[in-house]
């Protein structure tokens, strides 16, 4: 019997704790990024005296995860998607382990950002895997309910995982990076093993990886990625803009997660998916508050702007994830997701590399302009698909 037979012949209950057991490898998967700034600025903190070289850590291991998630995805077609999920989990839990090591033994910094680098690698292809197997999990129907729980597990995520390794690595930056490899590793040990492989690799070539259309969603993702990003990393700037202490950077860090929590609530109780005109109404909302963030005429209106980005980010990240599941060749779904999350990835990068070549105000407006030119996108390729329908 295959494995999707067994899935469909489970009780409710096994089906149940099946769908907890990947809620929970959702939310843990991305721990080790969600950590990672703080854990490895204090690891560099200690070793260094500064903390550029936990900066150069997480550039590294976002730049590896954008080159490593195609090919890698292709690599692990020949098996099911929760057997390669565990191999390169395993691989990400020893490249951590590995950097722990370096660190204790005071290794060079250019050690330690290579090991970041190859735990990284695997971030991108790890997700497409991960979402993949939750198609065999959920009913189409039910899909946008638990990607929704899954938002809202992600930015719990997002939020708790830097005030532990803040904790921990007050103790000992070693620890920190310890507890990064053991959560990030527990998809490993928790993912259901179901799914049948994802194709043979000689029957994928006649099929076309990326289409215009999955491009555009890809697009937005990688604007809306960039316009919350440069708010996450811009948060200490925007604070010292105002006048107030660099602390007061979570004044809008915190809101904007707070929304992102409540917009995929949102999401999981409505558990139905968007029309194209709510989606442009959404991307419409994101834009407004990114320009309402970059032109910081207030502090009360960039807050605003933030909870308006928060509330939509969650209902978009969906659409975007169901709109591939509906486009993408069944035998290269995993691949699609992985460059999901690779798309947003690349948003953060061209962020932080606004940031690092100019102002804050300038990286600001710029990610704004891609928020817009997304949305227009959207506007105009939804126009012209229902001109295509007209007699």
């Amino acid at each position: 019997m295959t494995d999707h037979l067994d899935v469909q012949a489970v009780t409710p209950v096994a089906a149940r704790g099946r769908l907890l057991r990947w809620f929970i490898s959702s939310a843990t998967l991305s721990v080790p990024q969600a950590a990672g700034p703080v854990a490895f600025s204090l690891l560099a903190l200690q070793l260094e005296g500064a903390t550029s070289g936990g900066a150069a850590m997480i550039l590294a291991m976002t730049i590896a995860q954008v080159a490593g998630a195609v090919p890698l995805t292709r690599l692990g077609s020949s098996v099911t998607p929760a057997t390669a999920l565990r191999f390169l989990l395993i691989f990400r839990a020893i490249a951590l382990a590995l950097m722990t090591l370096s660190a204790f033994w005071k290794m060079p910094l250019e050690v330690l950002v290579g090991l970041a680098a190859a735990a990284g690698l695997v971030n991108g292809a790890a997700f497409g895997y991960l979402r993949t197997v939750l198609n065999e999990l959920t009913p189409a129907a039910k899909l946008p309910r638990a990607l929704g729980i899954a938002a809202t597990l992600g930015e719990a995520t997002f939020v708790l995982s830097p005030v532990l390794a803040s904790a921990l690595g007050s103790v000992s930056p070693l620890f920190a990076v310890c507890a990064m490899a053991v959560l990030g590793t527990l998809p490993a040990l928790l993912v259901p093993s179901v799914g049948a492989k994802v194709q043979k690799t000689g029957a994928r070539s006649s099929e076309p990886t990326i289409t215009p259309e999955i491009m555009i969603w890809l697009l937005c993702s990688t604007a809306g990625g960039a316009a919350v990003a440069a708010i996450e990393i811009g948060a200490v700037a925007l604070a010292l803009e105002f006048g107030h202490a660099p602390a007061l950077a979570i004044m809008f860090t915190v809101p904007l997660c707070l929304a992102s929590v409540a917009g995929g609530v949102w999401v999981s109780v409505r558990n139905r998916g968007a029309s194209r005109a709510e989606v442009i109404l959404k991307l419409l909302l994101m834009s407004v508050g990114s320009a309402l963030v970059a032109t910081s005429i207030s502090v009360a209106t960039t807050i605003g702007g933030a909870i308006l980005m928060g509330f939509v980010l969650a209902p978009l990240s969906t659409h975007y994830s169901l709109e591939l599941d509906k486009l993408a060749p069944p035998s290269k779904r995993a691949e699609i997701f992985a460059l999901l999350r690779t798309a947003n990835a690349m948003g953060v990068i061209f962020a932080s590399a606004m940031m690092t070549m100019s102002s804050i105000t300038t990286a600001l407006v710029a990610t704004t302009g891609l928020m817009v030119c997304a949305t227009l996108l959207v506007a105009v390729a939804s126009r012209r698909k229902l001109g295509t329908l007209r007699p």
